[in-house]
């Protein structure tokens, strides 16, 4: 059974607090449009499909709290509260398009009602609502199909195997998107079809997504994983342990440049020098068709601190094959020389020219005889 990230039914909105696994697993209350924003700065809740859901339902929250106020307020007037909070959320991580695109999306239908003759506030709050419910809704079917398709492109393309290896990078699961996930989701096919022989993940530092997060959901559904440091994944490729290499995306723009997890870049030279297949995998409101190439994406710089340090329970024993943890005392330890400088990009960018394929919930997408993408087949997002 796959893990459940977010927790939602008109007026409560709960996340899985992710700074908190693997060792805790407890759900944090989003009441405001405030508290979503720094559950989002922060890391609470992380993943580019995530982040656009929780940002939209936090504000879904707020606003129900408001029925009994809605009185006061004008058509036009609670258009003005939705589109200030919808800004103000816009701000909260700047290299993910999802966010964007779900408050451009939201702030069209909002317009539209209280553009329409007869409209109320109530009338405006229930297009919001409605709206921000349906991008949960469809973003686990959608990654269902995610899976699906990458799959199925990996099987037939990857002659001789009827069962691949594969490595992944960061976290792209039900702890990034409402459920499912969008490369984990691929894994997760590849494994529901007994056609996964073992998958691999990165510890994907500084966060330690990977590790506290992927292998977590690799452990909970019971798949064949290994954990790896980011400098073994050249080696386990030397070695012919990988098949393919499956990523996610924060956002994918107009030529298939790829920001994503810093990190993917050099899992995709890799890959490229091995004769590895190497997928991105993400819905199309990751895909940025106003963005021509990857050197105009925004690449955001984390804090400092996140580099030089690191938390966790203390180990009080090693015991065989399993660690003996004290779970009820969390520290945080220095890992670096005092004084050393630090550059923490959140981000890199992944040319197109060493991507095969960019896998959607609306199939998969492969270069032309050229060698460029063609996404605007692929997503039905307005430019």
């Amino acid at each position: 059974m796959s893990l459940e990230a977010i927790k939602y039914t008109r007026g409560e909105l709960r996340i899985l607090d992710q700074l908190k696994l693997p060792h805790e697993s407890i759900y944090v209350d989003i009441k405001t449009s405030k508290d979503g924003y720094y559950a989002i700065l922060n890391m609470v809740v992380r993943g580019a499909p995530a982040i656009a859901i929780v940002a939209a339902l936090s504000l879904a929250t707020e606003l129900e709290t408001l029925r009994g106020k809605l009185s006061e307020y004008t058509a036009r007037g609670i258009q003005d509260y939705i589109e200030k909070a919808l800004d103000y959320l816009n701000t909260s991580r700047p290299t993910a398009v999802n966010l964007s695109g779900a408050v451009t999306k939201l702030k069209a239908a909002v317009a539209k009602e209280a553009a329409r003759e007869g409209s109320t506030a109530q009338s405006v709050v229930d297009v919001y609502q409605g709206g921000a419910e349906d991008m949960l809704d469809a973003d686990v079917a959608d990654n269902r199909n995610i899976g699906n398709f990458g799959a199925e492109w990996l099987l037939k393309t990857i002659a001789g195997k009827e069962k691949i290896s594969v490595l992944t990078h960061c976290n792209t699961g039900s702890l990034a998107t409402a459920g499912y996930g969008t490369a984990l989701g691929i894994i997760r096919s590849l494994w529901s079809s007994r056609s996964l022989v073992h998958a691999f993940c990165t510890e994907t530092r500084p966060y330690n997504q990977g590790s506290r997060l992927t292998a977590y959901e690799l452990v909970h559904e019971g798949i064949p994983a290994t954990l790896i440091t980011d400098s073994m994944a050249a080696a386990i490729m030397q070695m012919k342990k990988v098949d393919a290499v499956v990523v996610g995306a924060d956002r994918v723009v107009a030529n298939g440049d790829t920001a994503n997890k810093v990190g993917t870049y050099q899992l995709a030279i890799l890959a490229k020098y091995h004769g590895i297949k190497f997928v991105v995998a993400a819905p199309t409101t990751s895909i940025d068709m106003k963005t021509a190439h990857g050197k105009d994406i925004h690449i955001e710089q984390r804090a400092w601190h996140e580099v030089v340090k690191i938390s966790g329970p203390r180990v009080d024993e090693i015991v065989g094959d399993r660690l003996a943890l004290d779970l009820k005392h969390i520290h945080t330890v220095n890992t670096a020389a005092p004084g050393i400088g630090v550059f923490n990009p959140s981000f890199d960018v992944t040319p197109a020219e060493l991507i095969d394929a960019i896998v959607t919930e609306k199939g998969v997408g492969l270069k032309d005889a050229e060698g460029k993408f063609h996404l605007d087949a692929l997503t039905t997002i307005l430019n």
